[in-house]
């Protein structure tokens, strides 16, 4: 049992990592708030699967292509929505979380729901490591979630583009006088995000079958990692999320899977209550404000 736990707690751990890369790059690191992650997360899995069942397109193509299309809708969302009320922070999360609910009310209301909507593993079998089975599509999921993890973070410290979401992030009117047009790389940043959340969804949902509320679970996961971790950090997402990723897995041998999701609300509380910024946040503590 405590082999199982150690393995898939870290297959947890990176499939949180995964989930949060997006939402960090928008909200932690570029500084647009997109409460409409997860709806885009299922977005991308509905997308793929209409292309592969009703339109007989490849697996490969139909993942790219999804990705494509979710990441064109969430420069669409930055350019009709986001930027008609960006610095309003309050409006930029009712906006993105009302067209997020919207997105996945429609799913609901056109009727996707049900076993039949899933999407295919990369590869069948499984290999044993230790006493444990672990799947291939497992084992796809965590080297892609190490690569993008690492590739984020060399984009935001060692890119001209990277550099220009955190300098936007940190100071904009500074980094508007250094001529980085702030809409533009705002924009850039949620289509990037949304990109990401598309190609976790390629690589999680695989494991199951697709479901609208599984977005609801996805931006709550994706929220509690950033909180916890610090918003803007790369690392501290990664962190986060093997700490997030071990307690839910603790709690489900413990209590079951169906606390599973406390795990993550209870985690945002506690960093809010006793360290606002997060572990590794730059953000001001309230002591340090007044």
């Amino acid at each position: 049992m405590l082999e199982v736990t150690i393995i898939y707690g870290f297959i947890n751990s990176v499939i949180l990592a995964l989930i949060a890369l997006g939402f960090s790059l928008n909200f932690g690191i570029s500084g647009v708030s997109n409460f409409a992650y997860g709806a885009l997360y299922i977005l991308s899995g509905y997308t793929a699967w209409i292309l592969i069942n009703k339109l007989s397109i490849p697996f490969l193509p139909a993942a790219i292509l999804s990705v494509l299309f979710t990441s064109a809708l969430g420069a669409a969302l930055y350019r009709l929505v986001l930027l008609r009320v960006r610095g309003l922070v309050i409006s930029e999360v009712i906006a993105t979380f009302g067209v997020g609910m919207a997105i996945l009310e429609l799913f609901r209301y056109l009727g996707f729901t049900g076993f039949e909507y899933s999407l295919p593993v990369f590869s069948d079998g499984s290999i044993l490591i230790g006493n444990t089975y672990v799947d291939h599509q497992r084992l796809w999921i965590v080297g892609a979630g190490i690569v993008l993890a690492a590739g984020l973070y060399l984009f935001t410290h060692h890119t001209r583009t990277g550099l220009a979401f955190r300098g936007i992030a940190q100071e904009e009117r500074t980094a508007l006088s250094l001529g980085i047009n702030s809409d533009r790389i705002a924009g850039f940043s949620v289509a990037f995000g949304s990109g990401l959340a598309a190609v976790a969804a390629i690589l999680i949902l695989p494991r199951g079958t697709i479901s609208v509320n599984e977005g609801y679970d996805v931006l709550i996961n994706a929220m509690a990692v950033c909180i916890v971790g610090g918003l803007g950090s790369t690392v501290g997402v990664v962190v986060a999320a093997f700490i997030i990723g071990y307690a839910q897995m603790i709690t489900d041998v413990v209590s079951g899977p169906h606390w599973r999701m406390i795990v993550s609300l209870v985690a945002i509380l506690v960093i809010l209550v006793f360290k606002p910024s997060g572990i590794f946040g730059k953000q001001k503590e309230l002591e340090e404000r007044i």
